[in-house]
């Protein structure tokens, strides 16, 4: 794909400029390491606009389906109904909120770990480990057989731009495989990430005060690329409370890290918002959840199949979102509820594959 481009430093600089631009509250840490530059620059130049609103001959069709969600990691959701979030509240007052579960069904071949790369491997396939094979956060192996959402959407006939904004790098190298021929080859046109990996983003600062600067960064690019390109289907993946977590258990630590994290929900659904002011032909889906739960015993750990552990939730803008009849939602039933908004066509071989159903009612 670059090979295409005969002068991707143009846009290189292009880009640069209008990201630094744009970091005024995070002075200190404005650099941005040279691969996510230089890939969202290079890539940015190859997106084509889909589904434009009109026909051929001018008359107005569907509204352009768009969806981003968001993973906020570890919140149990006692924790995130009890804490004053008025970022995730306004979206759900739009749509819906609801409980649900990961880790699969208890004693059953599907039975997962409540750990944070076998929840965003679940939502991303719509399978349960003893298919995606992803059943810890390192030493991960992936089964590229069960597609992930995006390789989906770049299967489409038509076209549709991606975007992924995210803390933890392997969310694209290894979950998704990105590049890879196995998983589907490249499948991003906008990227953000490897921060946490760059020595020279936040030196001299404590892991955990390190990891909040990146998904600051990584929100603030984000939110720009949502408000000003609109990726057709986007993801946004922040570690801060997971790592307030496992430091300090349940407590007002973790409340203050939850209530940060939703500043920065609110940050990408103001840019969703003025999205909708200014392009009527968009409609777009916004998913917030989160990856696990976490133990009743302090807080700290997470991973088994207890109650708290396995008990997540899921806010959306639409109204339309509600559990089955016969179960609770679970995280499996995010990837076919995109599948339906997005008006994606799935190979017959995937589509069986699937052990979660759309959340939209009709």
């Amino acid at each position: 794909m670059i090979k295409t481009l005969m002068r991707p430093w143009v846009f290189f600089v292009s880009l640069q400029l209008q990201v630094l631009a744009g970091l005024h509250r995070f002075r200190a840490y404005a650099r941005l390491p040279v691969p996510v530059l230089l890939s969202m620059g290079v890539l940015m130049a190859q997106v084509t606009v889909a589904d434009p609103g009109t026909s051929d001959d001018g008359v107005e069709v569907n509204k352009t389906p768009k969806t981003l969600f968001v993973i906020v990691d570890g919140i149990p959701a006692d924790v995130i109904e009890r804490v004053n979030t008025p970022g995730i509240d306004a979206i759900a007052s739009k749509g819906s909120y609801q409980r649900a579960y990961v880790g699969g069904e208890l004693g059953m071949p599907t039975e997962s770990p409540t750990v944070s790369a076998v929840g965003y491997m679940s939502l991303l396939t719509g399978t349960w480990s003893n298919k995606h094979n992803v059943r810890a956060n390192y030493g991960i192996e992936p089964n590229y057989a069960f597609w992930d959402i995006f390789r989906v959407a770049k299967h489409q006939a038509k076209v549709v731009s991606t975007g992924l904004f995210s803390t933890w790098t392997d969310n694209r190298t290894i979950l998704m495989g990105d590049g890879l021929e196995a998983a589907g080859g490249y499948k991003f046109d906008f990227v953000a990430d490897g921060y946490e990996k760059d020595p020279a983003f936040a030196p001299g600062v404590e892991d955990v005060e390190r990891i909040q600067a990146v998904d600051l960064q990584v929100t603030t690019l984000a939110a720009k690329t949502l408000l000003e390109s609109a990726p057709d289907l986007s993801w946004v993946y922040l570690q801060h409370t997971d790592d307030i977590g496992h430091r300090d258990g349940d407590g007002p630590s973790m409340d203050l890290a939850v209530r940060w994290i939703d500043a920065r929900v609110s940050e990408l659904w103001s840019a969703v918002q003025a999205r909708g002011q200014h392009f009527a032909n968009e409609d777009w889906l916004v998913i917030v959840t989160t990856d696990h739960g976490r133990s009743s015993s302090t807080g700290k750990g997470h991973g088994g199949q207890s109650d708290r552990e396995r008990t997540i939730w899921i806010a959306s803008n639409s109204p339309r979102m509600v559990s089955p009849a016969e179960r609770s939602a679970a995280i499996v039933d995010i990837y076919p509820t995109i599948v339906e908004h997005m008006r994606f066509e799935l190979p017959d071989q995937i589509a069986a594959q699937l052990e979660g159903q759309s959340l939209l009612s009709q």
